[in-house]
């Protein structure tokens, strides 16, 4: 139902990305203004509406981010718009919310806050103090994981609220240090095939950490292999490939072509 022309002074989000992402925009738009008329003005955004978030799902940390990720249909990929207007004024962690979600999304979506975890704490804009949210989340995601890998999917349900705090953490990490290639690459497979985006994250997550590693293997990237081995308990060399391992157990890793991904892709892909 169309909100324009009501009086409107709160939008609150109850409700995984997607939700929250329609919800920030509601927050910021004037009326009768097109999305892409956002982006072309991003710098002006204000916030006209107070935003309250109460996520469902435990995943993309966006309670306490200021970046909205959009469907640029005309583009073929999804794109950012960032604004400090897009804050919440208030975030609510409510881990009864999370009790009926169905165990295919708590995958996608905790894959997608270890990638925010991951890729915020290798940032070259990161902080000692987003560098303490980044492992704890890592942490706490991949402990998660190992007991449900022992134990199966069920195990997941009294971890809910653990899983919602790193989401969280990996949120306030993220939303200072940024992502990276990893979220680039994802993007256009998202946006093309409709790839939901943690799984879309996840198809070419590790093997990006395993080009950065050939590339250099030293700084960040060797702590956070360090981090890593300690958790999985393997050699640090090991790390990139016993956590595609572990994340194969929650949910089977897919071949691109798997998505509809063509080589003809690829080129089109990249420059997006």
């Amino acid at each position: 139902e169309s909100i324009e022309g009501r009086s409107c002074r709160r939008v609150i989000a109850v409700g995984g990305g997607t939700i929250i992402d329609i919800a920030k925009v509601l927050a910021v738009a004037p009326e009768g203004v097109r999305v892409d008329d956002l982006y072309r003005d991003m710098a002006e955004l204000r916030a006209r509406r107070e935003l309250v978030i109460l996520p469902t799902t435990c995943g993309t940390g966006s309670e306490v981010t200021n970046i909205s990720i959009l469907n640029r249909t005309k583009l073929g990929t999804k794109m950012g718009l960032v604004s400090p207007a897009m804050f919440a004024a208030q975030a609510v962690l409510v881990p009864e919310l999370l009790s009926s979600l169905p165990y295919g999304v708590f995958a996608t979506s905790s894959i997608d806050a270890l990638v925010h975890a991951v890729e915020s704490a290798l940032s070259p804009r990161s902080t000692p103090y987003t560098r303490i949210f980044s492992m704890k989340a890592m942490e706490m995601i991949l402990r998660g994981y190992q007991r449900i890998r022992r134990d199966g999917p069920q195990a997941r349900v009294p971890l809910m609220k653990d899983f919602l705090i790193a989401s969280n953490f990996a949120g306030l990490a993220f939303g200072t240090a940024g992502c990276a290639a990893v979220h680039a690459l994802s993007y256009p497979l998202g946006g093309t095939y409709h790839v939901p985006h943690g799984e879309s994250n996840y198809a070419v997550f590790v093997a990006v950490l395993k080009a950065y590693r050939a590339v250099r293997n030293d700084g960040r990237l060797a702590e956070l292999e360090e981090c890593l081995s300690t958790v999985l308990s393997c050699g640090r060399d090991e790390a990139f490939e016993e956590i595609g391992e572990l994340l194969s157990a929650i949910l089977p890793l897919k071949r691109l072509s798997e998505y509809g991904m063509t080589e003809q892709d690829i080129s089109v892909f990249a420059s997006n």
